[in-house]
């Protein structure tokens, strides 16, 4: 019985022909390379303030993309992301680096680390050239180094494109150090200033402190169209502090102890400079919502709450143990006593290191600072719940997030660059790799002085 179109389901006309079945087999395929590659998508639309120094991408660049193979892929998931607030009438930005560039010496002392890595990718010549490219990227204008041991080396590098530096070299045994870059066109130093924190029995690390002012900004156009403003009032300054806190998890009072020394010296130096806004950029050597991370974030913290040797966080809990924010979640709730968690036991020594003077157990400190990164909302495969990066370090004993940068109320993020989804980490097998010349990954955000019509 031979069936009617209406009954057949589809007519002889409507039905495809082999070339639009595999047209559309092939359409379907390139849609799901695009799904796997583009695991994270910028939720954000790009403001035309902010595509003033990075533009959007175009129809063209996406088709050229979707002939690349994955691992071609792997820079593209660093992109920037923008706040979906208007910060459009914020004119006087800076674009701000922390890196973590791994100490050459230190590759070398810990092979161990690198194991999975190619000895190619851990070459110095090799990865100076891809932190350069990296870095041209990203347009910056401040860079905050950590672990440099070839300075000489990275500043001819840098000089190429426009940056002067300074370097503070670690005491003791080690020759790495920090090392805080700018462009010369944009920035001035007015002062600087290091801290050694052997001189007060808190090992061998060194901090960097920057005064740099903007050369031209907005605010002296400002000063010189409004002629009630004084001449003699300084164009923008910004404090630039970078720093690599002590790794060893187990000394949190040494750790502790650095971070307090160092907001301490930050806001006497804003305050000498009139209060002037403070960026803290560094390797950090704590994760996010540590017992260090909530000093940062809140100003304040009780020593005698926290075990010494897990206030950065970083040490994996025992077998069959608690993590502490569960025992303090408990406490809230009225099911652990708060005399059990002062039972943490801390030496005279100790609490003298971590707080800087005997009998204190209460740290405060004056700089009101927020985490960049939790300023710009971002993709839930490169973020945790907190806004922080799930990771900013990897090698074959680690991954995990270390590496931050802080600022004060004076300055606004209006956008972060992405960190890489944990799955991509993964692929690389640990860092350096073939893309990226550090185990560490770059943070990078852009901060706008938020008010542009003070002069500081």
């Amino acid at each position: 019985m031979e069936r009617s179109p209406t009954t057949s389901g589809r007519s002889k006309r409507e039905s495809p022909s082999l070339v639009e079945q595999t047209h559309r087999r092939k359409r379907r395929r390139i849609v799901t390379v695009e799904s796997e590659i583009h695991v994270h998508e910028n939720r954000y639309e790009i403001s035309s303030s902010s595509s003033r120094r990075w533009g959007s991408s175009s129809h063209c660049n996406d088709e050229r993309q979707r002939r690349r193979s994955k691992t071609e892929f792997v820079d593209s998931y660093r992109k920037w992301v923008f706040s979906p607030h208007d910060c459009s009438r914020y004119k006087d930005r800076v674009v701000i680096v922390s890196y973590n560039i791994l100490g050459v010496e230190n590759a070398l002392k810990h092979p161990y680390l690198y194991h999975q890595v190619r000895p190619q990718f851990l070459n110095w010549d090799w990865r100076k050239k891809l932190i350069r490219k990296e870095l041209n990227h990203y347009k910056p204008d401040i860079l905050c180094f950590q672990e440099v041991d070839h300075f000489s080396d990275l500043a001819d590098l840098l000089q190429k494109d426009g940056f002067k530096g300074v370097y503070k070299v670690r005491t003791g045994k080690a020759n790495d150090g920090c090392a805080v870059f700018w462009k010369e066109e944009l920035f001035t130093l007015l002062h600087q200033e290091s801290i050694e924190f052997q001189k007060f029995s808190l090992s061998d690390n060194v901090a960097q402190l920057c005064v740099l002012k903007m050369v031209n900004s907005h605010s002296d156009s400002n000063r010189c169209a409004n002629s009630q403003i004084p001449q003699s009032t300084p164009s923008r300054s910004i404090l630039v502090v970078n720093i690599h806190v002590l790794y060893n998890p187990k000394r949190g009072d040494i750790k502790l102890g650095q971070v307090r020394l160092l907001l301490e010296r930050a806001h006497a130096i804003s305050q000498e400079w009139g209060n002037i806004p403070v960026v803290i950029a560094g390797d950090l050597n704590s994760m996010p919502q540590s017992p260090i991370y909530q000093f940062l974030a809140s100003s304040s913290l009780d020593i005698l709450l926290h075990d010494r040797r897990k206030i950065s966080g970083q040490i994996e809990h025992e077998r069959g143990s608690r993590p502490l924010t569960a025992q303090l979640e408990d406490a809230h709730s009225d099911q652990v006593p708060i005399s059990k968690l002062l039972a943490y036991r801390w030496s005279e020594e100790e609490l003298r290191l971590a707080a800087g003077c005997d009998g204190v157990t209460q740290l405060q400190h004056h700089l009101k600072l927020s985490s960049a990164y939790t300023g710009i909302p971002g993709s839930y495969h490169t973020r945790d719940n907190c806004g922080e990066p799930l990771a900013t370090s990897y090698h074959s004993k680690f991954m995990g997030t270390v590496d931050y940068i802080w600022h004060s109320q004076g300055l606004l993020p209006v956008g972060v660059v992405e960190t890489l989804p944990v799955n991509i980490l993964r692929e690389t097998r640990g860092l350096p790799s073939e893309k990226w010349g550090s185990d560490h990954l770059a943070l990078v955000c852009e901060l706008a002085f938020v008010d542009d019509s003070r002069v500081t």
